[in-house]
């Protein structure tokens, strides 16, 4: 019906299985991720089965804030009421400036890395579920939730504002380059 590379990137189309292979692998963690969403907002026992996100959530700050030298100075992860919700954990940073806020701020990001290099590692050629593969979909279904920054971290990133100039030049300047 379709060619593949019409409706998917080219190297999507060239590793085809082993692309289906994860997507596939990860799919039990994806639903459980939302299991645990639901769970974890009616009661805060849940935020149990969140703590493997929430340290991989916090550690990001902490590392990307300490090679920008946003300078950490305080890392928690015990989950504390606030306003009319909870804070699952949190990173002081002593040191935001415009150009190390985003980076430092959107380092969540990342994390959405940790899934998909367990699925590569867990589907080659070959593979089949084992029973390590339902615990590692209890430690990779957190990362999934983690990987979004909070909305403290998105008002934080607006500090760096002044990469939106030098991104609009870098996309100005590339377009009126003549190699």
């Amino acid at each position: 019906m379709f060619e593949c590379d019409a409706i998917a990137p080219l190297w999507f189309c060239q590793h085809r299985a082993a692309a289906l292979d994860v997507l596939l692998y990860l799919a039990p963690s994806l639903a459980l991720a939302l299991v645990i969403r639901r769970l974890s907002a009616r009661h805060p026992f849940f935020f149990l089965f969140t703590l493997a996100g929430t340290v991989c959530h916090e550690m990001a700050h902490f590392g990307v804030g300490l090679l920008t030298g946003a300078r950490p100075a305080a890392f928690t992860v015990i989950p504390r009421r606030v306003d009319k919700g909870w804070e699952l954990g949190s990173v002081s940073l002593t040191r935001v400036r415009w150009y190390n806020a985003a980076p430092a701020a959107l380092a969540p990001f990342l994390i959405v890395a940790l899934p998909f290099m367990v699925a590569l590692w867990r589907t080659r050629p070959g593979w089949g579920f084992e029973p390590v593969d339902l615990l590692l979909a209890f430690v990779v279904a957190p990362q999934f939730l983690a990987c979004w920054p909070s909305a403290v971290d998105w008002k934080i990133a607006l500090r760096s504002w002044p990469y939106l100039f030098i991104a609009a030049f870098a996309w100005w300047a590339l377009q009126h380059a003549h190699f």
